[in-house]
Order: structure tokens, then C-alpha cells, then sequence
């Protein structure tokens, strides 16, 4: 903190007035499945964002980060751009300033000045640009002096992320304000809730990077994905006979038809077929023009793709699902081979990431495979996949070691990736939720 105010007093010539702090957060299970309804099963990590502020007079938001490769950033408060074709760090900022400001209808926001330091790896699937969005949230509700509650500023975050591009379902940013030091949380959608879930003493998780860049933001897999998972859940609803046009989400199927997660599993079976389905043939099962497919269901950036998977997606967010609701029920019972059948699950589900989803990556495998080899009970990737990090359970007593020959065989093997090394693997605690501090 000291560093950080000393950087600003030379940055702005004079001292902050509060800061910010929004932590990273890892997902244990239940990935792919937040934008779809159901519920997810993540923890926040002690790496953060921290954000130093000194409210101004003018209606200027000047922003600088403490990292060379980010560029400082200026611009009006009034007239709030943001570039989608560039996911550049400010962006995320201004999704943050921006969903607090048309909350409010401010119409004469605060001017600030902003120093950002932060210490969750980029691009790595522990959620940093939700972290800064949520902390610019933050950040711009205090500098305005207003309030709101953490499940409110939660959603508001989640909104406004949707100004990038990224069509995400809520996860990151209500384990970002609503964590709490030592449990993880089980966290359910609309209505938003969190609920503890203490996790099994003897284990701790440990994330490996893949040192494989994946930015949500600027790619097109993500958001296929929640398109695949939008036309399953037409398709399921109009073959059996519910209002599809009204349908969004895979959850919304099975809450209408009242029927349990195994169930689904069969109806999916029987509805869609395993091969990709063509635009035309999706239109054919619904009884629409492609004009219509494109303009009513597709997103901007899902136009032009031709052939999608429905049968999969459907499989892995109804089988996901299952797994984050079992997890929670062993965290609950602690039986005592309680550390085993997690690790069981998250086996599974990477499996179901890797085979049914397809957003793993050839560096997510090889990692996974070491993780495994070398003492894990469970291994999986965290966050969107196709890069980024894995999460794996270690017992306790075989942390050092396991530690040790995971970075032998996965990043002092790769002269690129033997300076990432040392902030590339660590073991977690389950941490704090975003805040606001001053100095006494």
C-alpha cells in the first residue's frame, strides 16, 4: 500500500483519499454454466486488484496502472466510450464506471484520479477483468458517494461487463464482493444468493497457469458457447411443446418441465443428435427464416457462424450442474473419504470440459496430465478454458513436493516459460470479497 501511495503522490502530486481492493477468484466447479441459470461453486484468492482514488473537481477520470505495459488513460466523465474491438485494460474500467453512473442516472459524476496495481495474472482464467470492473464499480459508487448492497452492486457489475462483449453469466463478480475469508461459496442466480461451503480440512488447492493467454473478450469461442447453449434450449423447449421464443436459458427448460438434472440428461439424449447442426437445420426445427435466427436469437458476434453443437453443450451444463450440487452436498456431509470423491468430481468435470465442451487446449491437457501424475486427487482448467489455469486438490502433507515437481515438468522444461514461474504456482486460501479502505 505504501508503494502504491508513493507512486501516486509522484503520478498526481498529491495522496490518495481511500482505495479499492477486488480479489481474483478461482472456480472449483461448475464451469460453462452461471450464463445458463445454474448455480456454481467458486472461491475468492488472495491475489487482487487494488485501486488507489483521490476524488477531483474536474470532470476528468485520469488512469494509470503501476504495470509499464498499460498505458495511462484519460477522459470526460460525461462521455464514456467504450472500444469492443480492443479489450484494452481502461475498458474495464469504463464498464465498472459506466453501469454505476447509469444506475444512478448521474448526470454530474465525479471527476478521479486513479492508480491501479494488481497481482491476479492476466488472461489466466482467475477472472482479473472482472476483478477491475467490479473495482471500478466500486471505486465510482464511493468517489460519488452513494451505496448500494454487495448482491446489487454484484448485478450491476455483471451488466456492465456486457459492454465489451462478453455475454457472462454473473459468477465472477458476485464471488468478487460476495466472498468471505476461509469458505467458498455456492453461489445461485436470479434471484443472486451465496451460501458457505466449508471445504474438507487435509486438501488445499493449488492453480497452475498454462502460460497460454486466453482473453473472453476478444474471441469468438466464449460467446459461440453461450449461443450453442441458447439454440439447445429452443430446440429442447419447442419439442416439448413449451414456449420457446420466451426461452433463454438451459435452466429455464428444466424448472418449466419440473423434472430433475437426470432427466434432462435423457430428454437431451432423445431431442438432439450428436452432429453439429447447420443454420438452415435450426431454423428448420423452429420454424423460422435465417433472417429472423439472426436477428432475433444470435448475438453481433455469433452472425456469421455457421454449424453449432447443441447435443454436447446441453450435456455438459446438465451433467456440470449435477456435479456442483453433489460437491456441495460432500462439503456438507464430510464423510470421511470426503477429499477423494471431490477430486472424483472435479475429474469428471474436466473431462466434461475437454470432451463435451471443447475448451480446453493442448497446454490445459499436458498440464492437467502433470497435475495428476504428480499427487492431485482432482485437476480441472478454471475460468473460460482454451488457456489460462488449472486447479488441482493436493493433500496437504504432499504440497511441497508436489510443488516442486510440477514446476520441473511444466515450466523449467520451456525456456519461455521459466521466468512466469514463480506467479505461475501457488496454493490458495479461500479469501475476502471486494473493499473500500482508508488510511487512519
Amino acid at each position: 500500500l505504501q508503494k502504491l501511495k508513493e507512486m501516486f503522490i509522484s503520478k498526481f502530486g498529491s495522496a490518495p483519499k481511500f482505495y479499492v481492493r477486488a480479489p481474483g477468484r478461482v472456480n472449483l466447479i461448475g464451469e460453462h454454466i452461471d450464463y445458463c441459470g445454474y448455480a456454481v461453486l467458486p472461491m475468492a484468492i488472495e491475489q487482487d486488484i487494488l485501486i488507489a482514488v483521490e476524488p477531483v473537481k474536474t470532470q476528468v477520470v485520469q488512469l494509470a496502472n503501476t504495470n509499464s505495459l498499460y498505458l495511462d488513460f484519460s477522459t470526460s466523465v460525461n462521455n464514456i466510450q467504450i472500444n469492443k474491438t480492443k479489450p484494452q485494460w481502461h475498458n474495464y474500467f469504463l464498464c465498472g464506471l459506466k453501469g454505476i453512473q447509469e444506475h444512478f442516472g448521474l448526470n454530474n459524476p465525479t471527476g478521479m484520479n486513479c492508480l491501479l496495481d494488481g497481482t491476479i495474472p492476466p488472461s489466466s482464467g482467475l477472472s482479473s477483468s472482472s476483478a477491475l470492473v467490479c473495482c471500478a464499480g466500486l471505486v465510482t459508487l464511493r468517489a460519488n458517494g452513494k451505496t448500494l448492497s454487495k448482491v446489487e452492486l454484484a448485478e450491476i457489475c455483471t451488466k456492465s461487463e456486457h459492454y465489451i462483449g462478453t455475454e457472462g453469466g454473473g459468477m465472477d463478480q458476485s464471488i468478487s464482493f460476495l466472498a468471505e475469508e476461509g469458505t467458498a461459496k455456492l453461489i445461485e442466480f436470479s434471484p443472486l444468493r451465496a451460501t458457505d461451503v466449508r471445504l474438507p480440512s487435509g486438501a488445499v488447492f493449488v492453480i497452475a497457469n498454462s502460460c497460454v493467454e486466453m482473453n473472453k473478450a476478444a474471441t469468438s469461442h466464449y460467446n459461440i458457447r453461450v449461443m450453442e447453449c441458447r439454440l439447445a434450449t429452443k430446440l429442447l423447449s419447442k419439442s416439448k411443446g413449451l414456449d420457446w421464443k420466451k426461452m433463454l436459458r438451459l435452466h429455464d427448460v428444466q424448472s418449466k418441465l419440473g423434472v430433475s438434472l437426470e432427466e434432462m440428461l435423457t430428454i437431451v439424449e432423445e431431442v438432439l443428435h450428436p452432429e453439429p447442426y447447420s443454420t438452415e437445420e435450426i431454423c428448420k426445427c423452429l420454424g423460422i427464416s435465417l433472417e429472423e435466427l439472426r436477428s432475433q436469437i444470435l448475438s453481433q458476434n455469433t452472425q456469421d457462424v455457421s454449424t453449432f453443437k447443441l447435443y454436447q453443450r446441453a450435456k455438459h451444463v446438465y451433467s456440470e450442474a449435477a456435479r456442483v450440487l453433489e460437491f456441495k452436498k460432500i462439503c456438507n456431509e464430510a464423510p470421511a473419504n470426503a477429499i477423494q470423491l471431490l477430486g472424483e468430481l472435479m475429474n469428471q468435470s474436466y473431462i466434461s470440459c475437454r470432451e463435451m465442451y471443447e475448451c480446453s487446449c493442448p497446454e490445459l491437457d499436458r498440464l492437467v496430465d502433470i497435475c495428476l501424475q504428480f499427487g492431485a486427487i482432482g485437476s480441472r482448467l478454471t475460468g473460460a478454458g482454451w488457456g489460462g489455469c488449472t486447479v488441482s486438490m493436493v493433500a496437504t502433507d504432499k504440497l511441497n513436493t508436489f510443488l516442486k515437481n510440477v514446476k520441473k515438468a511444466y515450466y523449467q522444461t520451456d525456456v519461455q516459460k521459466l521466468p512466469l514461474e514463480n506467479n505461475s504456482l501457488f496454493a490458495t486460501k479461500p479469501g475476502r470479497g471486494a473493499l473500500v479502505f482508508v488510511e487512519a
